[in-house]
This record gives structure tokens, sequence and C-alpha cells, in this order.
């Protein structure tokens, strides 16, 4: 009985090369795909076999159409593997934190590595930790990998450790157990070898950018850090008019201090000063813009909107004589701070240079935030008459109109003494 191509006039022989050839469109066009949609249950030796019951074939037709099946097979699995290679490279790219970094590189690894089990632990106060997977690899065999900083293998060869490396040190180790009863080839061993150079590079890139991020909230207000990181077009000259409570505080007396005061001493009691300061004015809400020698500035409602903001700059400015006279006790020759808190329209923004700036409220609003300062005595708070109008209920004193200088008009200003 014919087959049917050869009922066509079209050699069996021909077909088996038409299909062949239309297998390998099938897999170039699987291959343009993400590697995590390639679907597990092509199997091209049974495609092969399809092709054998439909065409009569020869045994030398059907070896050569079945070498060519487990090619197939070989190329999809080879172009997997790599794409995963790829794929958690990127991850060395992306800002994240190590956790997210070591769930999102396995899970790229066990959609590339298929026939194979991967665990991955790291390296926390001297001790190997297993963070995800279930290693087969015992305690031996880990630590060999890791003080060698070379790739250790089990006896049988189906199960091998290789380190991870930050900055030339141990961080942890990568863990691939064979589900197939044999080892490792040379191929594979290379391959899973890159995989773990990747992802060396991808943990250490994240543990510097953690690193990074600390250093730079250090240097600035955590709201105003988290604000440009979450949008770094922030980061721009320039700013927007909006209602702010500014504060400022400095310290009475602080030159004669300093004139009597080494400056190590003199340095050893701002930080212990601003070590207090900072925590209260950030619990409050607010943003620490600078610190100027003894003095120190803060505003509210920026970059963070607070309805409530002239009320939190109150608190901010009672408790802060509080928290100084706690680090203060017993050393009398210490100044004090002297607070002042004034509410209104500023710009608020970045000012200087394009290659250094200061994040601040710039207007009349600050200005007279300062003058109030200046009328303050050591321990007190004294506010202006909006940051009055909005404080809410609030025992005070009325100073009355005071000149201040550098302003034609008096302002009016009140000491602050609690709040209710």
């Amino acid at each position: 009985m014919k087959s049917a191509s050869s009922q066509s006039g079209i050699p069996a022989t021909a077909a088996c090369v038409v299909l062949v050839i239309a297998a390998i469109s099938n897999l170039a066009s699987l291959l343009s795909s993400p590697l995590w949609v390639y679907p597990d249950s092509i199997d091209y030796i049974q495609l092969a076999s399809g092709l054998v019951d439909r065409f009569d074939l020869t045994e030398r037709q059907v070896a050569v159409l079945e070498r060519a099946a487990e090619a197939l097979g070989a190329e999809r699995e080879q172009a997997r593997r790599l794409g995963g290679l790829v794929a958690v490279g990127r991850e060395a790219s992306v800002i994240q934190s190590e956790g997210a970094l070591v769930a999102r590189a396995l899970a790229v690894g066990r959609a590339a590595f298929r026939g194979q089990d991967l665990a991955l632990g790291l390296l926390r106060d001297g001790k190997l930790t297993l963070v995800d997977g279930q290693g087969t690899a015992n305690e031996g065999q880990r630590g060999a990998a890791v003080a060698s900083l070379a790739p250790a293998a089990s006896p049988d060869g189906r199960v091998l450790v290789l380190p991870l490396q930050v900055k030339g040190r141990a961080a942890g180790f990568l863990e691939i157990r064979n589900r197939r009863d044999v080892g490792f080839g040379d191929a594979d061993t290379a391959l899973l070898q890159s995989f773990a150079s990747q992802l060396s590079i991808a943990l250490e890139n994240a543990r510097l950018y953690h690193q990074l991020e600390g250093l730079f909230r250090s240097y600035m207000s955590p709201s105003v850090a988290t604000a440009l990181i979450a949008d770094p077009d922030q980061a721009g000259l320039g700013g927007t008019i909006a209602e702010v409570s500014v504060l400022m505080a400095d310290l009475r007396g602080f030159t004669p201090f300093s004139e009597r005061a080494a400056p190590a001493e003199v340095v050893a009691m701002l930080n212990a000063y601003y070590s207090a300061v900072v925590p209260v004015i950030l619990d409050r809400g607010g943003t620490v813009t600078q610190f100027a020698g003894d003095a120190v500035m803060a505003i509210f409602n920026a970059p963070v909107r607070q309805a409530d903001h002239a009320r939190r700059a109150g608190a901010a400015g009672l408790r802060l004589h509080r928290a100084i006279d706690e680090v203060a006790a017993g050393r009398a020759g210490w100044p004090r701070f002297r607070v002042g808190i004034n509410t209104g329209p500023a710009l608020i923004g970045n000012v200087g240079s394009a290659e250094m700036r200061n994040f601040t409220a710039v207007g009349d609003t600050t200005n007279v935030a300062a003058r109030l300062e200046t009328l303050a005595e050591p321990g007190q708070v004294v506010i202006g008459s909006i940051t009055r109008s909005q404080i809410g209920e609030a025992s005070l004193t009325a100073l009355g109109a005071l000149p201040v200088k550098g302003r034609e008009q008096p302002v009016d200003a009140y000491v602050l003494h609690d709040l209710y």
C-alpha cells in the first residue's frame, strides 16, 4: 500500500525533510519567546515517531529523523539555559532587596535548569544558612566550596555546590542536584558556574545598593530620600510654592562655649545634641533640611503633606527641649537651644547647582522663623501668628508685635509652653 506522500507524487524522503524544516521553524518561533513560556510537553522523539507512523521511511531515514529530533530538543534546552543566564544578569541592574533578588534569581534558574533542583544558602554571621530550596549536600561539601571558592561535587557527581562571591569573598553557595541518576558533564558544569557568577554579581549589586541607600539617607531626611528614590526627577533645581511650618533652632551661647572648649569637645557636644534632636523631629514627621554649625532647620508639610503641620512643628519644638535637657544633664557649661517656628508659604525644592544642591524652604516664612528664634530664650519655643492660629489648643504667652531685623513691619509672636 502506498503512503499518502507517494500517492501525491512527493517522495517520502522529501516529505520528511519538509516536515523537519517545519519543525525547525517551529523551534525558532519558540526560541523567540520568553523562556518560561516554553511548553514542557513537547517531546521531539515522540514527534519523530509520529512522522515514522505517517510515512513509509527506511530505517536509515528513521535514524536520521530521531537524531534530528534529539538535536532539536537539546537546542531548545540549551537556549532555555542560556536565556536563564541572560535573565539573571538583568537582575544585577535592578534595584531590589537581597531577599527579592534571591527569590527572583532562583525562579529564573529553576525555569532554565528544569532537570535540576536548585537551592541557595548565604553566609550570615560566619554561618552558612539555607535561605531558599531544600538542599541535599552535606555541610562538609558546602563548607569546602565556600572555603576554597571552587566547585565541590558529591561522590556520585549528582550534587554540585558552587560558591557565591562578593568582592572576592565567600558570600554563600548555589547547590544543584541532578534529578537523573548521572553526574554533571563539562558543558552543564560550565553553564551552572556561569549562572552562579551572574548571581554573585547581582548579589553584590544588591548589597552595594543597600549600602548606598543607607549612606544616601544618612545625608538627608528620610522623607526626602524616599521621595527622590521613588521619583528621581524631583532632584531637579527649583520647586513649588506650598504652605509649610519652618522650625529653626540654634544654641544660645555657642560662640563663648567654642572659645573655651577644645574642638573635639565642641563636636562631641553637637553630635550628642543632634543625635537627640533629629529623632524628635523625624518622629513628628518633620524634614531636617540642614545643619549649620550649632543651628538646625526643619520643615513640616513637605515633601509629605500634613494637615496638622503647625501642631507637629510645635510638638517637636517642645519635645526638643526636653530631649536636650536629658542629654545635657550634669553638663552645666553646655549651651541650650532656642526655637522659632513660623507658618506660611515658601518655595519648596532644591537650591544649589548641578554639582551640589540642598532640599529646603525659601522665602519670607523661613526668614521670619529665623527671626523668631532670636527672640526666644534658651529652652523656649517662640511661634508666629499663623502658627498660633493653626496649632490648636495650647498654653501660650503673647509677646505682642515685636520688631525683627530686616523687616519693616513688626511680627506678632507667642511663647509656646504646652499643647493640649
